[in-house]
């Protein structure tokens, strides 16, 4: 696990994100820049790290971890191992994001408090269209079929 980027100054902070949570940002390389001008090292990571190496490079994001083929849990102890800076925070989502930010010596931020803090905007979700089983449940609640229905 190694740091790809160091940056010159006296930035004290490592900033990592769950991919999850950093797939909720509207503005995901305006993050990345604002982050930088107060971190040392920026990056996402997620136990799927083609996922990872995937989503940055679909938004051209710059990543300063190196993840390899590591899970969250490892990444998150590799990158703590390896960088220099003096405060290691994990934005998440997740509880399992919590854990992983806590078992391995990160402090947890959620998102939407991080976001907050920070001026970044969330995008907007989406609300879920129902599936195939949804749509048939609630056509055959309407009709006799239903049980305790018609009888």
């Amino acid at each position: 696990m190694s740091v790809t980027t160091e940056r010159e100054g006296t930035r004290g902070m490592t900033l990592a994100f769950g991919l999850s949570a950093f797939e909720r940002l509207a503005e995901p390389n305006e993050v990345i820049e604002d982050a930088s001008e107060w971190s040392r090292y920026v990056g996402v990571v997620a136990n799927d790290t083609d996922a990872v190496a995937s989503y940055v490079e679909e938004h051209d994001l710059r990543q300063d971890f190196d993840l390899g083929n590591r899970d969250k849990w490892l990444a998150l102890e590799g990158i703590r191992e390896g960088t220099d800076t003096d405060r290691h925070v994990f934005v998440g989502l997740t509880e399992d994001d919590r854990m992983a930010a806590e078992g391995t010596g990160w402090e947890f931020i959620p998102l939407h408090e991080a976001a907050e803090k920070a001026g970044w905007t969330l995008a907007e979700v989406r609300k879920r269209e129902p599936g195939l089983v949804e749509r048939v449940r609630t056509r055959l609640r309407a009709t006799s079929l239903w049980p305790g229905k018609g009888r």
